[in-house]
């Protein structure tokens, strides 16, 4: 009889300790399939002759108005009183700030957590040209696709991007 108990006891356990553990590998992987990657576009880059010409050109015909560096205001979707701020950036045709590529624009995502986001990136093979770079503002990072196009990531701070853009005294679209 105490054979038997011990017997249940011990099939009873192991099956507790492998319910458990089967828990933590799928609490596991649903983390990790649930990790926000691209949350939004960051900005737009991309080569010109005239950048200066060109920003006030779509300021005076499209209404885009954007500072020196190309920077916008926007409003969240899901709380307007949020905002939220984009780059539409034209660079002058000689830039080197887009290689290794040799393409005429780059994008900028906005994403969530940065560092979990690039160690997930390195283990699927993708090429991170840099490191991270953090600024009061956000942190930054240069990855490459498949077709050799730079993409910079960036985890902004809008709180501390909304303040340097109003210590700058910038204009924006709002």
């Amino acid at each position: 009889m105490k054979k038997t108990i011990l017997i249940i006891l011990a099939l009873a356990a192991s099956f507790c300790f492998g319910f458990a553990f089967k828990t933590m590998i799928v609490k596991q992987s649903d983390n990790e399939t649930k990790m926000k990657k691209v949350t939004g576009i960051g900005g737009i880059f991309f080569k010109c002759k005239d950048p200066k010409k060109l920003r006030e050109w779509y300021q005076t015909h499209l209404g885009l108005n954007t500072n020196q560096y190309g920077v916008f205001e926007w409003r969240q979707a899901a709380d307007s009183s949020q905002k939220g701020f984009s780059q539409w950036s034209p660079f002058k045709e000689t830039t080197k700030y887009f290689e290794p590529s040799a393409k005429e624009f780059m994008i900028n995502y906005r994403v969530e957590n940065l560092e979990a986001l690039v160690q997930a990136l390195k283990n699927e093979g993708v090429t991170v040209t840099d490191t991270i770079a953090t600024y009061d503002y956000g942190k930054f990072v240069h990855i490459m696709d498949i077709e050799n196009n730079k993409i910079e990531l960036w985890e902004p701070n809008d709180i501390e991007y909304e303040k340097l853009g109003a210590q700058m005294n910038l204009k924006t679209t709002k």
